[in-house]
């Protein structure tokens, strides 16, 4: 029963019930009110108002589903922005202030985590190819090289690649900018 009423399945079923049979009592009525004044009319009044209403629930049914459906996709935005935002600021403090202690570490592993409930699937792919950067560059040898820092940020700007993607990508597809002229501009920005 519910599923109708989302479906708006029972409010159709009745505004046709409404019109049919409304058109039916019509015509009986028609016939036996032709001697009362006004009868007519007034019977056109109530089942044009029934109709109305029952048009009027089934388009306030659909409104409010859509609603609820905008609300959650942009709550769901904005937990995906926070979380990558976190992810930047946790990649700042580690790579800036080269803090390479196990507790840095266990950050970065705990951001996988929270990647894997809200991130996408490259970007989850991307971010696997970050860790191993900078696991096989930094982690090892507890020293950040210019050269070491150099692939850290092209690691880390293929990375803002799939996470801007991700997030903006079908506002990148409207735009006059190819996602390849964005991603060749993210690398650029890097030297």
């Amino acid at each position: 029963m519910r599923n109708w009423l989302k479906d708006n399945t029972v409010l159709m079923l009745l505004s046709a019930i409404v019109f049919i049979g409304g058109y039916l009592f019509l015509r009986l009525a028609y016939r036996f009110t032709d001697s009362i004044p006004f009868t007519q009319e007034i019977l056109l009044i109530v089942l044009g108002t029934i109709a109305t209403i029952l048009i009027t629930a089934m388009l306030l049914n659909k409104q409010t589903a859509v609603e609820l459906e905008k609300e959650q996709s942009i709550k769901f935005i904005e937990l995906k922005t926070q979380t990558y935002q976190n992810l930047f600021d946790t990649l700042e403090e580690i790579i800036i202030d080269e803090i390479l202690t196990n507790k840095a570490l266990m950050k970065l592993k705990f951001h996988t985590h929270q990647l894997a409930i809200f991130a996408s699937p490259e970007v989850l792919k991307e971010y696997r190819n970050f860790l191993d950067v900078f696991h096989e560059r930094v982690v090892v040898d507890e020293h950040v090289s210019i050269e070491d820092s150099s692939l850290i940020s092209q690691a880390l700007a293929k990375l803002t690649i799939y996470i801007r993607a991700d997030l903006v990508g079908e506002l990148d597809a409207q735009s006059n900018h190819s996602s390849v002229q964005i991603g060749k501009q993210i690398m650029a920005n890097i030297v």
